[in-house]
């Protein structure tokens, strides 16, 4: 991601590969062990499916960005000929045009042609000064444009609650990777289909066992990078450069070894092709595999030229979801057992694993690459729950007190999370639940209504003659209501699965 702190501009390409690393991130970790029970054939269906659902309901942020741009620019435009009895460029334009009219008012053959080069020039002229997304209004600020009060409180709670999945996510991956490679201890007659019991010993022969571990951990973490919610987090670009380039490397070193163990071994997964049953987890997360609609204002905004970005967004999903598909498909057939984070199944504990020292490097920093990239992004999640907390419960320009503001909010962000961590440390449940629920209202239900109300609003005041050039290609009214009901019967799928689980625990 840019830093925030930074106001420069940057290419379209650079602007992708920023949305591509936001996107591919804790998600893609948790992809292959759902994508495996969900059986090949279909998880490549619901992957591709997602993918383009999601492309949709970007392109619905993208629109109401830039409606929320044009209503800007109009509201001050009106304030300025209030203030400033003058005319405009505007005005000038529309003298110059209506001079064109009458000098071809008469009756010829040229008369319409002309007429119509006049009002596309007032139109051009229009959009260009209306629809443009030069300043950064992020959703909830788009939320305060188009929404009611009830409208805009039921947004920041659907936002509050995916960041505070978000922050359980972090904490239990961090604090389970730590406990699988300090816990060296593997029992007899371990095998690679195995998972590791929470009360199997940590060492040989002691009474602090793999769940003590996980707990313990999970607390430090907390002490550790929690503390940063009481603060303010600046200047992090170098440490974003950083944290993606470990990314990056650390997926490539994921696949190419998947695919050598293929080739040596053969294929040591047998997942069935369709598997109905592992739908609901597989879409919760797809959902959050897919998440960038929260950020992407930050992210599109400074793009210089934006001309083509709605096609530079369907080749970015598009190639997010070849990825994600290579990721998938390489574990599933690589191991027979897969774990709920992917990065364990390249830990040193694993059986049959080569022992040389240069393997065992890159075994340590896979395993590890949670811990490096998760503890660097959940300081700054924290402090956005921490800000959009504030703004949901404090009115603005009404003082509080210091304790009230900067004391318990920040404690409220933390805690909140470490209890749903310490709860449960299955990160396919986690993500699942954040993703089925909190997500698809941010990436599916928020966009619709968004530029639902958008396009409502717009043409009150605006007008339809003034063009939309970021206008979504999913223009129908009829995708936007796909859209909703979809994400509703998506709700509806896995909590009825979660409610199976409950009642019939395996």
């Amino acid at each position: 991601m840019p830093d925030e702190n930074s106001g420069s501009q940057y290419s379209t390409c650079v602007g992708l590969i920023y949305i591509f690393n936001l996107i591919v991130g804790t998600g893609a970790l948790t992809l292959p062990a759902v994508f495996s029970r969900s059986g090949w054939l279909l998880g490549v269906i619901v992957i591709l499916i997602l993918a383009l659902i999601s492309f949709i309901s970007v392109t619905f942020v993208i629109e109401a960005m830039a409606s929320a741009n044009a209503l800007i620019k109009w509201k001050r435009i009106q304030h300025n000929k209030q203030e400033v009895n003058v005319q405009d460029s505007n005005e000038s334009l529309s003298e110059g045009i209506e001079s064109i009219k009458e000098t071809t008012s008469e009756d010829c053959e040229d008369t319409p042609l002309v007429n119509q080069l006049a009002d596309n020039l007032e139109q051009n002229e229009l959009t260009y000064r209306y629809y443009v997304i030069d300043e950064k209004i992020e959703l909830g600020e788009m939320a305060s444009m188009f929404f009611s009060k009830f409208g805009i409180v039921l947004f920041y709670t659907c936002l509050i609650v995916y960041l505070y999945g978000d922050l359980s996510i972090y904490g239990a991956a961090v604090a389970k990777t730590l406990a699988d490679v300090v816990c060296t201890y593997i029992p007899e007659n371990f095998t690679i289909n195995d998972t590791i019991p929470d009360t199997a010993a940590c060492w040989k022969n002691s009474k602090y066992n793999r769940q003590d571990a996980y707990e313990n951990y999970l607390t430090l973490f907390l002490v550790v990078m929690g503390s940063f919610a009481f603060f303010n987090v600046q200047k992090t670009k170098y440490l974003q450069y950083l944290t993606s380039a470990m990314r990056w490397l650390a997926f490539i070193i994921m696949i190419i070894f998947a695919i050598q163990k293929i080739i040596a071994n053969g294929p040591q997964g047998n997942p069935a092709a369709v598997n109905l049953s592992g739908i609901p987890r597989l879409f919760g997360v797809c959902v959050y595999s897919f998440m960038c609609h929260h950020s992407l204002p930050a992210l599109v905004a400074p793009i210089s030229n934006k001309g083509t970005l709605n096609r530079s967004l369907a080749f970015d999903y598009l190639l997010i979801a070849f990825f994600y598909l290579i990721l998938a498909l390489t574990g599933t057939f690589a191991f027979a057992h897969l774990d709920d984070l992917y990065t364990l199944d390249f830990g040193p504990r694993v059986p049959g694993n080569i022992s040389n020292l240069f393997v065992k490097i890159i075994e340590y920093f896979l395993t590890l690459f949670p811990v490096f990239t998760l503890s660097t992004n959940y300081p700054i999640i924290a402090i956005t729950l921490r800000n959009n907390l504030q703004t949901l419960l404090f009115k603005q320009d009404t003082r509080y007190n210091f304790i009230i503001r900067n004391i318990l909010v920040p404690i409220f962000v933390i805690l909140p999370p470490y209890f749903v961590a310490k709860y449960t440390k299955d990160l396919s449940i986690l993500v699942g639940i954040t993703g089925s629920y909190a997500g698809a209202g941010i990436q599916y239900i928020i966009p619709t209504l968004l530029v639902y109300y958008a396009r409502r609003q717009t043409s009150e005041i605006i007008g339809l003659g003034v063009m939309n050039n970021f206008a979504s290609p999913f223009k129908s009214i009829y995708w936007l209501l796909f859209v909703f009901v979809w994400s509703i019967a998506c709700m509806i799928l896995v909590s009825v699965n979660l409610i199976e689980i409950h009642l019939n625990p395996k």
